[in-house]
């Protein structure tokens, strides 16, 4: 038997815990017990169960039984203050918490996840990338980009709204940024061409030949890329905030935030709640954000990838430059960009629309980056595209 988790899968039968495709070292009772924990599925796993599987029913004090969760939890990847994956439940027990799949770990493994089931597409390079689909109607892929995760999009008070608006009357397929969220963890972030790839794995994995685009931020020139190469595959695309040069490679405009200021913020206070770095930063993407929004953002951040491969993920798409693919786009685009946003300027659109043989472009009165369902910039943004992708 194998139970697939997280970006974990446990081999019963050859004993071998791999994470992120990466085998793990542990010790026979720390095996013994997240299989237990496995095995249970989210069902809660009693003390004396541990201590009857685990120990035979000899006499453990409750140190040597937390040493060994400490173990599990960190060959999981999670650790006694988060509890995201394996969680303790004061006087009653402990769980998995993150949703679990008994069958083979391969590109075709599902989970339940919010309203859909997870799948697992195989990108070129071997890496694992998450997808899920809700909605009946045309096929519209949201691609995966920063701060997304599927197990907890849905409830979000950010995309949840959008990820509503959009499954209306659509098939929306959505998936996690590689490195990131339910994706595989590990995995080379360099280079727009593996995101394209990704892409590919996932409508390729939806059955759809072709697809309509919706795109935020980063996701801009990874669409933009995956238009030029595989132009039959796309309908039409929405783009929004995004950039044909990253920050890397381009002239900054006066007060733009550079990649080094942006990676020692995340290297300050990464997914720490509270965090003066943390909160500037999150104001910077979306300074109209509530305070409870802002703390979503936080936690949203520890859950989808850690601070060192969120710095290598920044520094990644910084360097995108899909200035050389534009004149090869040729479906009908929409371009959206908040005319104030401080993250990536309004006039990397104005290049895109301007590059583009069809496209159009729409600038809104606004000033954040992510967008904020209680602004008017997003109402204006969802009709445009709802529009936009009807036509």
């Amino acid at each position: 038997m194998r139970y697939a988790f997280h970006d974990c899968v446990l081999d019963m039968e050859t004993f071998v815990l791999t994470r992120a495709g990466k085998p793990i070292a542990v010790e026979p009772q720390v095996f013994d017990l997240i299989g237990i924990l496995a095995e249970a599925s989210g069902d809660l796993v009693t003390k004396d169960t541990l201590v009857d599987r685990v120990w035979q029913g000899l006499a453990v004090s409750d140190a040597t039984i937390n040493a060994r969760l400490s173990a599990a939890r960190k060959a999981v990847g999670d650790d006694g203050k988060r509890q995201e994956i394996i969680k303790t439940i004061p006087r009653r027990g402990f769980l998995l918490c993150a949703p679990v799949n008994s069958n083979d770990p391969s590109p075709s493994i599902q989970t339940s996840v919010a309203t859909g089931t997870v799948r697992f597409a195989q990108s070129a390079d071997g890496a694992p990338i998450a997808w899920t689909s809700e909605g009946s109607g045309p096929p519209l892929v949201r691609i995966g980009h920063w701060l997304s995760k599927l197990d907890r999009d849905r409830a979000s008070s950010i995309w949840g709204p959008l990820i509503e608006r959009f499954a209306r009357d659509r098939e929306l397929i959505r998936y996690d940024l590689r490195g990131t969220g339910l994706s595989g963890r590990g995995v080379a972030l360099d280079g727009v061409d593996r995101y394209c790839d990704d892409l590919l794995s996932v409508v390729n994995a939806s059955g759809h030949d072709r697809v309509q685009i919706f795109a935020p931020s980063q996701a801009v020139p990874v669409a933009l890329a995956f238009a030029a190469r595989y132009p039959d595959r796309v309908d039409r695309m929405a783009l929004y905030g995004g950039y044909v040069q990253g920050r890397r490679v381009r002239d900054l405009a006066p007060g733009e935030l550079d990649t080094d200021t942006a990676i020692a913020m995340i290297r300050a206070g990464w997914g720490v709640r509270g965090s003066v770095f943390m909160e500037s930063f999150v104001h910077i993407f979306c300074p109209d954000a509530t305070p409870e929004q802002v703390q979503e953002i936080a936690e949203t951040q520890k859950a989808t990838v850690d601070a060192d491969a969120a710095i290598r993920l920044r520094d990644a798409v910084d360097r995108f430059d899909v200035s050389a693919l534009l004149d090869r786009v040729q479906c009908p685009v929409l371009v959206m960009h908040n005319a104030d946003d401080a993250i990536h300027p309004v006039a990397q659109s104005q290049l895109i629309a301007q590059r583009l043989t069809n496209a159009q472009l729409l600038v809104f009165e606004g000033r954040n980056h992510i967008p904020l369902p209680q602004t008017p910039s997003w109402v204006q943004m969802m009709a445009a595209a709802e529009a936009f992708l009807d036509a």
